[in-house]
């Protein structure tokens, strides 16, 4: 019964959903979408590829679109049960509200518990905006006190405002024109026919917070209602923002109330990041790094910057230090001690050595939008030399290079993390540092999605002395990603690496930095006895157990070996000795594709024609059987492994 009213419930939202489309009153949220582009995200989503799922997304898919089965990404990502297709989808905003038709169909088609528990825990929130906390940081500007960041007071009858030049600048025409004129304008004065009411509710919209459904007034405020809405449409027209008072008259409706927010906060998010591009970055100043303490940048500036963050590029090899051929040839001579000794001749201007050059760049800043980041929180609220004010803005170091730099404050300022690969890991401990978790996330999604861990090739799985497969073509050293996980506390990237090293274990097994990683693994538990396992190590075993047996179901192989019945009892018999890893490796050879034997031309050594080996340089029947002895050499390496390193796993 309780079914059957959800149903009624469902069907009569999707009708009134359908006529506020219809009417133009509301934007479709899942638009049909037949484009290249979005069928390659949803054949993605359906093999459960991460990396090309990443990338369509990079690249501007519509997440949120259907295909032309009335299918979106998320759906089928769950309904083909690809956990971390689905992970990657919630967390890029795909929506997933139970009380919409798409939402509910999400949640009933998911293939297990566990995606179906990972749904439900992406709430209204954060599923229908995904700049939820870059707008709430926004709005709680106006509210905060400690640490103080507001450098206008604007002042009205009875009340005062401490705003922010920076963002009334990115947000507001008229602001924006005032402030370039006169940047060092600390007070501004309401007209006394403006209620602080109405301007009290504009600076709330451009700070990117609701819009309150009462809009005040009264006899204690000494305004009528009527007052604060005609003082709202003043104050939209003064400062330019025709979106405010657009957004007053519109309905109450839920639904309207949300798209309305989702695009503001889009704008906002945009406005932000045109003037963060078009000051910060454009002012940064490349400088060299032992002339730093030498800049100084007046805290009256046209930009509003309180703050520098510095960051200092690599040392590097500057190639104008570098001498000729001619100059660097030193002559040997022999002395009577025996051995020869290597003296300098020649033109004395001839340097010797090279002298290396280091470069820092200085980013102009705000506090405001540092406090994302729990790091400069905590720095900017103690009573440290960089919480105080100075005539100069005050520089401070960060452990970081300039272009990663660039991409955390970006972060900060836009909530966009693009970036590539190779930067990936470097972005994960700064913003590690930084304690910027949801950067962090970010930066472990883009490892281990674009590195995806189950895409080997697939002649890795068969073939002995291949090389090694994707990890140095992705600009990615497995062994680093592995590290940063535990040293960051981000078990992605350890569930990750051992997916990865599962995958192409017979590339990595032999190695000693392999053999050195499973040591650190080992160590990691403090006053580890002999009997306790290797994290690492299981989980590489429960992925390699995977890897084999997904190639087995996918190939049909076991359904085949169903349907001999119970005739083929006695030839599915596992081999005495065999340990059952949760790959069923018997009653391979009934299957194995008939081949012939021919002799060579000199009648020595025979051939199989079309055959398939194994890693131990074996001849296999087909890659089914191959696979079944493939998986137990690995087994076998790795218990030897164990032996040589003297542990017990």
């Amino acid at each position: 019964m309780t079914s059957l009213l959800r149903k009624d419930q469902l069907e009569v939202s999707l009708h009134e959903e359908k006529k506020l489309i219809e009417d133009g009153r509301l934007k479709e949220e899942n638009p049909l979408d037949i484009s290249e582009g979005f069928n390659r995200l949803c054949e993605a989503c359906r093999r459960g590829d991460l990396k090309l799922c990443q990338e369509m997304i990079r690249d501007g898919a519509n997440i949120n679109a259907r295909d032309r089965f009335d299918y979106s990404p998320l759906i089928l990502a769950s309904l083909c049960g690809h956990y971390e297709v689905v992970e990657l989808l919630l967390e890029s905003g795909a929506l997933c509200e139970r009380d919409t038709f798409q939402g509910e169909r999400c949640l009933y088609n998911a293939l297990n518990d566990r995606i179906r528990n990972l749904l439900l825990s992406y709430d209204y929130s954060k599923s229908t905006d995904p700049l939820q906390p870059f707008a709430a940081h926004i709005t709680s500007l106006l509210a905060r006190d400690t640490p103080q960041t507001s450098d206008l007071l604007v002042t009205a009858v009875g009340e005062s405002f401490r705003l922010h030049k920076y963002l009334l600048s990115a947000r507001s025409p008229y602001f924006q024109k005032k402030l370039s004129a006169a940047p060092e304008t600390t007070t501004w004065k309401i007209p006394t026919a403006i209620p602080p009411q109405a301007f009290g509710i504009a600076m709330r919209y451009v700070y990117l917070g609701e819009i309150p459904t009462e809009l005040g007034g009264g006899p204690e405020s000494g305004f009528s209602e009527d007052e604060v809405l005609e003082g709202i449409a003043k104050i939209s027209n003064h400062l330019e923002i025709q979106s405010l008072w657009e957004a007053v008259l519109q309905s109450d409706d839920r639904r309207l109330s949300r798209q309305r927010r989702t695009e503001e906060v889009e704008r906002g998010r945009n406005q932000l990041e045109v003037w963060f591009t078009d000051n910060v970055i454009k002012h940064k100043v490349i400088v060299g790094t032992e002339k730093v303490d030498d800049v100084k940048w007046d805290s009256n500036n046209g930009i509003f910057a309180d703050v520098l963050l510095r960051a200092d590029q690599p040392v590097e090899q500057d190639p104008t230090d570098t001498p000729t051929n001619e100059a660097r040839r030193i002559p040997t001579v022999k002395t009577t001690e025996g051995p020869l000794n290597r003296i300098p001749i020649g033109p004395a201007a001839a340097p010797l050595h090279t002298r290396p050059t280091q470069k820092s760049t200085l980013f102009p800043v705000h506090r405001a939008m540092l406090l994302r980041s729990e790091f400069f929180l905590t720095m900017f609220s103690s009573g440290f030399r960089e919480a105080q004010s100075t005539p100069h803005i005050q520089i401070i170091p960060i452990d970081c290079t300039p272009d990663v730099l660039e991409i955390v404050l970006t972060f900060l300022y836009t909530e966009k993390a693009d970036f590539a690969i190779d930067k990936a890991v470097d972005v994960l401990f700064a913003a590690d540092l930084l304690l910027i978790e949801r950067l962090k996330q970010k930066a472990a999604v883009i490892i281990s999605t674009l590195g995806n861990g189950t895409m080997a090739p697939a002649s890795d799985l068969q073939i002995v002395g291949t090389e090694r497969p994707a990890a140095d073509a992705e600009n990615i050293d497995i062994y680093d990603v592995v590290r940063a996980g535990w040293m960051t506390r981000v078990p992605r990237l350890e569930e990750f690496g051992a997916r990865y090293f599962a995958y192409r274990l017979e590339s990595y097994i032999d190695e000693d930095e392999f053999a050195d990683l499973i040591k650190e693994s080992a160590g990691r538990i403090r006053g580890r006895q002999e009997t306790d396992s290797i994290e690492l190590l299981d989980d590489i075993r429960y992925y390699l157990s995977e890897r084999f047996r997904l190639r087995f179901e996918d190939s049909g192989l076991e359904d085949m070996m169903a349907e001999e019945g119970e005739t083929g009892d006695e030839e599915r018999r596992p081999e005495e000795g065999t340990e059952d890893e949760g790959v069923d490796v018997s009653g391979l050879g009934a299957k194995m594709q008939e081949t012939t034997l021919d002799n060579g031309e000199d009648g020595s050594v025979p051939q199989w024609n079309g055959a398939i080996r194994t890693l131990d340089g074996e001849v296999a029947g087909d890659e089914f059987a191959s696979d079944a002895v493939n998986y137990q050499i690995l087994l076998g390496k790795i218990d030897r492994l164990l032996e040589r390193l003297k542990l017990d796993a």
